[in-house]
């Protein structure tokens, strides 16, 4: 099948870039084919984000976004943040000793539209699909694509991945054989860590001159609470106790609508101590006073995880090659100073668009049948003129600094920096995340408390919160390239630190029957979030996407 664009990944950069390249065509009277292919069942089952929304770049996109009823319903109202100093005790800081890029109300707001809103990414993206297809847009949900296709180092499209293959490799009754998808050019949204995006960048050395691209893990979960503790749009924010000082990372709870609060924490992959667990420390945080206050007495209803590309402008490669462009996340274009992508992915899908509608539009393009593959540099003029870049630019040391001078220092300093406008020297961390990780003897093992069924759960109950589901009679996705390693390196280094960092229960160490340790992977658990393709010590691990349709069914997260 050909079309002019195929996008892939129904997230806010591609779905923004599809319904701009649609408004360009229709605005000049031209005929233009756009096809958007997405992994998840359904637009949104993938999509998992905080989120409190800037709604900056969704103004450009469509300016009567309110008349069109898009789902920005609980404006942010109130924001605390906090300094969690042990199990019990917190520290609510000053707005004035918060970095101002972390405010969300108040009358320092700056950057177009000023309200915040507390939305659902999903919702969003749901409704963005739903004003694609009104334009033309074809969007088709359930289709994984598998790799790009490449030729005379021009990418030329993707290719969707078979289904109906067994876990022996054979196709079993039903089979559908993968089908190309060529266009003049394709962009690639598939969000952090994309494992096409991945690829593209070592094939086409984009991060060469970068520093290392940096990651977090985010987990979230979705809270009914009741009426009387529920107050819409209040923003919390925090760091500090239960990660250590060696440990990164922060936490966010915030009061959406109907009645509901989400609850997340997002902790930086560059940490060191193998024994860590991010699922519970997740889990313990939530028994602190400062949010257990607003959860007590509710119902959780759902949970994920995801990546999240947190680098920022020093470790973006570039994004364009011949034949395409990298987009949001699958780039890391967050702006993690602000605690924000959704608007800053949103932008670059627009800026992509309208660099792909120049170059397809043309005159002499045209006049020649122009079948594409050219590199658009005017997209990279266009997007560093952009306001998102320059925000990218103002932050770029917001995340180097807490690396280096710890969650205080680094706040500290990022609050001197922005009062300065920006004029301290550029702070970079050159050390790649899946290298941090010391010997399991340097440290003692993590006892962490049982969980409660009230405010802490374990990993199998929340993935069944995820709606996960994966066909069991497929080839496994979860590539080891030395299938040996975990149990012959890892284990008696590192206490194989699988078990620990992936928050679904994907890996485990098991015994045969002749009590010798196997490494077990359970992919049918396996929602996605990438954190094995990242922060596995040797890179051994390499996430693919399984059969389409396959993975997390969230709801309105």
């Amino acid at each position: 099948m050909a079309f002019d664009v195929v996008i892939v990944g129904a997230g806010p950069s591609g779905l923004s870039a599809a319904c701009r390249l649609m408004q360009q065509a229709n605005d000049a009277g031209q005929e233009l084919t756009v096809c958007v292919v997405e992994k998840g069942s359904e637009v949104g089952a993938h999509i998992l984000s905080g989120a409190v929304f800037e709604p900056r770049a969704l103004a450009e996109l469509f300016p009567d976004w309110e008349e069109r009823g898009a789902p920005l319903t609980t404006p942010a109202t109130r924001d605390e943040v906090y300094l969690l100093k042990d199990a019990e005790k917190a520290l609510r800081l000053p707005n004035a000793l918060v970095p101002k890029s972390m405010h969300n109300t108040g009358g320092d707001l700056t950057s177009g539209d000023s309200r915040r809103y507390v939305i659902s990414a999903g919702n969003l993206c749901r409704w963005l699909a739903e004003q694609a297809e009104g334009l033309g847009v074809e969007i088709f949900p359930g289709f994984a694509a598998q790799e790009a296709i490449v030729e005379d180092g021009v990418v030329k499209g993707i290719l969707i991945g078979d289904m109906g293959v067994g876990a022996d490799g054979q196709p079993k009754d039903g089979h559908m054989p993968g089908m190309e998808l060529r266009a003049k050019y394709t962009l690639f949204a598939e969000g952090a860590r994309g494992h096409i995006g991945k690829r593209l960048i070592q094939e086409y050395d984009l991060a060469a001159g970068r520093d290392p691209q940096h990651y977090g893990i985010g987990l979230k979960e979705l809270w009914d609470v009741p009426a009387e503790q529920h107050e819409p749009g209040l923003v919390l924010h925090g760091s500090g106790w239960p990660l250590d000082k060696s440990t990164h990372g922060g936490w966010f709870l915030y009061h959406a609508e109907n009645h509901q609060v989400v609850v997340g924490l997002i902790m930086d992959l560059s940490y060191q101590n193998p024994w860590l667990s991010p699922f519970d420390e997740f889990q313990r945080m939530k028994h602190h006073p400062v949010l257990a206050k607003h959860l007590s007495g509710g119902k959780r209803v759902a949970y994920g995880a995801r990546a999240i590309t947190k680098g920022g402008l020093n470790c973006l490669p570039k994004m364009t090659f011949p034949g395409g462009l990298l987009i949001g996340c699958d780039a890391g274009t967050l702006n993690f100073a602000k605690i924000k992508g959704l608007h800053t992915a949103m932008k670059s899908g627009l800026v992509a668009a309208e660099a792909v509608f120049e170059a397809i539009n043309n005159r002499d393009a045209r006049a020649k049948g122009d079948e594409g593959g050219q590199e658009l540099t005017a997209f990279t003029e266009k997007w560093e003129a952009s306001w998102a870049y320059a925000e990218l630019k103002e932050s770029a040391s917001f995340g180097p600094a807490i690396h280096k001078y710890g969650t205080v220092g680094g706040g500290a300093y990022n609050v001197v920096n922005q009062l300065l406008g920006g004029k301290l020297p550029n702070v970079h961390d050159t050390s790649a995340d899946h290298a941090q990780l010391k010997p399991a003897g340097e440290f003692e093992k993590i006892d962490y408390p049982k969980p409660d069924g009230k405010l802490s759960f374990d990993k199998l109950s929340s993935v069944f919160l995820s709606n996960t589901n994966h066909e069991e009679d497929q080839p496994c996705h979860l590539r080891l390239t030395d299938a040996e390693l975990p149990i012959r390196d890892n284990l008696p280094e590192y206490a194989e630190p699988a078990q620990r960092y992936c928050p679904a229960g994907v890996y485990e160490v098991v015994e045969d029957d002749a009590g010798q340790p196997q490494f077990q992977i359970n992919f049918q658990n396996c929602v996605h979030c990438k954190t094995c393709d990242i922060k596995e010590p040797a890179q051994n691990i390499t996430w693919v996407a399984p059969e389409g349709g396959g993975g997390p069914n969230y709801p309105n997260m």
